[in-house]
């Protein structure tokens, strides 16, 4: 009722509660035209196919966010480009990299039951067909208590409510694309075998909380280079957060564990400094230790437009 009220762009369902079930599908356009108006098309159809199929088990929230890399927006729809939008840039930390990796378009679904999120996937990628070639998808859920494939609680100083769509929406800076996000995907795979080598206190120091109660270490005992350390930032003294809904993923028999981070911002900034803040260190050299045992092997930068832009966009060709 809100953005009725004052005429803002609905957002797409970025900060939708975190659910028990996700499919992350990262894919890349074809070329030929008939191929960008096969995805052109699709943009005005996204929520009915989310609503036809969630009818089936109202209760299972499912959601789909989609977003599209900067260089499917110049050939899908030219100018003007959203204000930040950029592949990513990979950030070298010598012994630590974080990749970039190809990505047009960025399928985040969602829901507490996976045979909806499977549904949807299934339908949305038929509609596609070979304009597209998927060239990552991902299967996560929830484990346990919120917790992450290492064990922590993940997602605990995420933003809430009004403060959610503060960080994560545009708003007069960019007018075009209010009500839109930009999200950074990728994907980690851990070292197990090494992580559980570790005392549970020696993850403590390394994740900054601890382990059984998600409690912050005090500042007097947690490392400067500690995961939530270099991964908090202060702009003019106030605190700068992003949206994660990250979720673990792997395939035991194949001895694969991993984490899928995916963070929203009203712009990549806070997420790319972040991950400079990991990756090369805060000063260089105090890097997060957790990427001793964390190597991530994708990396995509995406621009997420609001519901009724993502509409509008089936008929606009450059």
């Amino acid at each position: 009722m809100e953005n009725e009220r004052n005429n803002s762009p609905v957002p797409q369902a970025v900060d939708s509660p975190i659910t028990r079930c996700a499919i992350f599908l990262v894919a890349t356009l074809a070329p030929g035209q008939a191929h960008r108006d096969t995805l052109r098309s699709l943009c005005a159809d996204v929520a009915a196919l989310v609503r036809s199929v969630g009818k089936r088990v109202p209760a299972g929230n499912l959601s789909c966010v989609v977003g599209f890399g900067a260089q499917a927006w110049d050939a899908l729809f030219g100018a003007p480009r959203p204000a930040s939008l950029h592949v990513f840039r990979e950030i070298d930390g010598g012994e630590r990299v974080a990749v970039s990796t190809p990505g047009d378009l960025l399928l985040h679904i969602r829901a507490e039951h996976m045979d909806l999120c499977f549904e949807l996937a299934t339908q949305l990628l038929a509609r596609l067909g070979d304009a597209v070639t998927v060239v990552d998808e991902v299967h996560g859920f929830r484990y346990f208590d919120m917790r992450s494939m290492i064990g922590f609680v993940d997602g605990t100083e995420n933003p809430v409510g009004r403060e959610a769509a503060h960080f994560t929406l545009i708003g007069d800076g960019d007018p075009d694309f209010a009500g839109g996000s930009y999200v950074l995907v990728q994907k980690y795979l851990h070292d197990m075998a090494g992580w559980n080598q570790l005392s549970t206190e020696a993850q403590e120091r390394i994740i900054g909380r601890t382990k059984l109660s998600d409690i912050e270490l005090d500042d007097s005992v947690k490392p400067s280079c500690s995961h939530s350390s270099l991964t908090t930032l202060e702009k003019s003294g106030q605190e700068v957060k992003i949206l994660r809904d990250n979720m673990p993923f792997g395939r035991p028999g194949a001895g694969e564990f991993g984490t899928y981070f995916i963070g929203y911002a009203r712009s990549p900034e806070p997420i790319e400094e972040m991950l400079a803040n990991m990756f090369i260190g805060r000063p260089p050299g105090n890097y997060d230790r957790l990427l001793d045992y964390s190597k991530a092997v994708t990396g995509s930068l995406f621009f997420v437009p609001s519901a009724d832009l993502l509409e509008a966009l089936a008929d606009k060709a450059p």
